[in-house]
């Protein structure tokens, strides 16, 4: 994959200031989930300096200049999985990187958080990109990070949409449990969110 530069929002706003970051986030737009636009261009900036999560912008080239064609955030996070909810090759992939209490029969392990996840749809510029693309940069940036720290497992939380189901099981993830949604989570459809996990090779 080529042609993008993924940056990190806080080494964004060290080196711009966070005034002028905040105006260059401003012109994100994503009509399709009023969460995703809304921590982007409110609270993404204070979340990366607070280092409850990062986020990463990525960039494209639209005639001549460098846009912001999305972004994704990432948080590290631990998760408790059920064993009879993985393939037993998963389950034997996943128990190299967690603990297993036979009690409950779960795993709990240290996973990446892939928490938001968007395409800038202000100008089309939502064109610029696939979100099979965007979840790709997001996963390679946790190989990534996993290289130096170690493990080998990311998940999503996301709403029970049938498209979004679709969408992160077409890319490697599969379903191991349903999270309530906390009291300050507003906005979203129903009260919880599904959550999904990937193996990265």
């Amino acid at each position: 994959m080529t042609g993008y530069k993924v940056v990190n929002l806080k080494l964004m706003v060290e080196e711009l200031g966070e005034e002028r970051t905040k105006e260059l986030l401003s012109s994100f737009s994503c009509p399709l989930n009023e969460d995703v636009e809304n921590f982007f261009t409110q609270k993404a900036v204070e979340f990366s300096k607070r280092s409850l999560s990062q986020t990463h912008i990525v960039y494209a080239s639209y005639r001549g200049k460098a846009e912001i064609a999305g972004y994704f955030t990432l948080a590290n996070k631990y998760i408790t999985v059920k064993k009879n909810r993985l393939s037993g090759s998963l389950a034997k992939r996943i128990a190299k990187f967690a603990v297993y209490d036979p009690t409950i029969r779960s795993y709990t392990l240290s996973a990446p958080l892939i928490a938001q996840l968007g395409k800038n749809y202000t100008n089309g510029l939502n064109c610029l990109m696939t979100g099979d693309e965007l979840l790709k940069l997001a996963c390679d940036k946790v190989s990534k990070i996993q290289l130096e720290l170690g493990g080998r497992v990311t998940y999503v939380e996301c709403e029970d949409k049938p498209k979004l189901i679709e969408f992160y099981s077409s890319n490697g993830f599969c379903e191991f449990d349903r999270r309530t949604l906390d009291r300050d989570e507003t906005g979203l459809a129903g009260d919880y969110l599904v959550q999904m996990l990937k193996y990265i090779h």
